[in-house]
């Protein structure tokens, strides 16, 4: 399964691009799954990573929640200022 993530502030900046596709092997993928590949490729940005909010089809969602194919899965990374 391949999967389109889109990329915010920190997260695209650091990747360079503001979407990354991913493959899986597996043809059923859950959230948790694309941090963890997230992860791999982007081991400096874990941390924000595992704090970041994900979207899939522009509605919050779970770790668990499984992805289908064309779904839009987005990372926003939490913001602070002032």
């Amino acid at each position: 399964m391949n999967i389109d993530v889109l990329l915010f502030a920190g997260l695209a900046e650091n990747a360079g691009d503001s979407k990354i596709s991913l493959s899986f092997a597996d043809e059923q993928v859950n959230v948790q799954a694309v941090r963890n590949e997230l992860k791999n490729l982007l081991p400096n940005m874990e941390d924000l990573i595992e704090k970041s909010m994900v979207a899939v089809n522009q509605e919050y969602a779970t770790n668990d929640v499984i992805l289908s194919v064309g779904d839009e899965i987005a990372l926003i990374p939490p913001v602070s200022g002032g």
